[in-house]
């Protein structure tokens, strides 16, 4: 018999909570380098079988970038999944798909487009979330975005 996995709510339990901090967004076909504000809460949901992730920050010109996501555990695989849309419209065509290894989770989502890579971990009572960007056949991840939370 194979072990039980841990629920999306029992693996993201440290990530639970408001947090507060600044997103370093880097060049990226989204646009110029800038740092932001940013806010990011994760709630249990569906009775722990999901974690809803929502973030928020504003840009220089007043305008609101907003994303939110889902995670949740794939029971056959123990797999982390997480669908997850924002404010720029683009809907995923699949989920980002990841595990932890060594206290960080890193998921990756492939599309016709390229692959990004996100993942987040714990670091002396701060939460990082770092995303990087592969395009078409590219060779290497670039760099998107490198955020640091602290808990409100």
């Amino acid at each position: 018999m194979r072990e039980p996995h841990l629920s999306a709510a029992e693996s993201l339990a440290a990530f639970l909570g408001h947090w507060r901090g600044s997103a370093q967004l880097l060049v990226s076909p989204s646009g110029p380098a800038r740092t932001v504000d940013a806010e990011l809460v994760f709630t249990k949901a569906a009775g722990g079988h999901a974690v809803v992730q929502s973030y928020v920050h504003r840009e220089t010109d007043g305008s609101r970038v907003e994303g939110h996501g889902v995670f949740t555990v794939d029971p056959d695989h123990g797999d982390t999944l997480w669908y997850y849309v924002d404010s720029a419209g683009k809907p995923p065509e699949a989920p980002a798909r990841g595990h932890w290894n060594g206290g960080t989770l890193t998921l990756e989502r492939h599309s016709p487009r390229g692959t990004l890579r996100h993942s987040f971990r714990l670091d002396g009572g701060e939460l990082l979330h770092s995303a990087s960007v592969r395009m078409g056949t590219a060779p290497e991840f670039a760099r998107v975005l490198h955020a640091r939370f602290r808990k409100v």
